[in-house]
């Protein structure tokens, strides 16, 4: 039951998607949404302003706990998203959604099965996840 929303919006991913077949157009496909999603992003601070970009060095102690270093570090975002420009993020990062799950389909692997494992790995390995 859980699946059902993945199972669902790759399937209509599979039905909808004609244009773009080849896996070298879903490829570059991706690629250009992840272009897209950066850039509203960056419009969001240099154009419209309702966030800021500050970024410096992350500062922390060696020595802090784990749960210090997680309040220590920072985005470097400041302000909230206006809904002009969320509304555009949200709409990019769909389309970058629409390109992976297009992927999936092509290469015949469940989308739901690619989040489900990336989840329990994240869950297992926790912070150390990415480091």
């Amino acid at each position: 039951m859980k699946d059902l929303l993945c199972n669902e919006f790759q399937n209509t991913v599979s039905e909808y998607l004609i244009r773009h077949q080849s896996i070298l157009d879903i490829l570059s496909k991706s690629q250009e949404c992840n272009a897209k999603v950066n850039r509203a992003i960056v419009k969001a601070a240099t154009s419209c302003g309702c966030i800021k970009i500050k970024s410096e060095k992350q500062r922390f102690n060696n020595e802090s706990s784990i749960t210090e270093m997680k309040t220590l570090l920072n985005t470097h975002t400041e302000g909230t998203l206006c809904e002009n420009c969320r509304e555009i993020i949200e709409t990019e990062l769909g389309k970058a959604l629409f390109y992976v799950t297009a992927l999936c389909n092509t290469l015949d692997l469940s989308l739901y099965d690619v989040l489900l494992k990336e989840h329990k790995k994240v869950s297992t390995l926790t912070i150390f996840n990415f480091t």
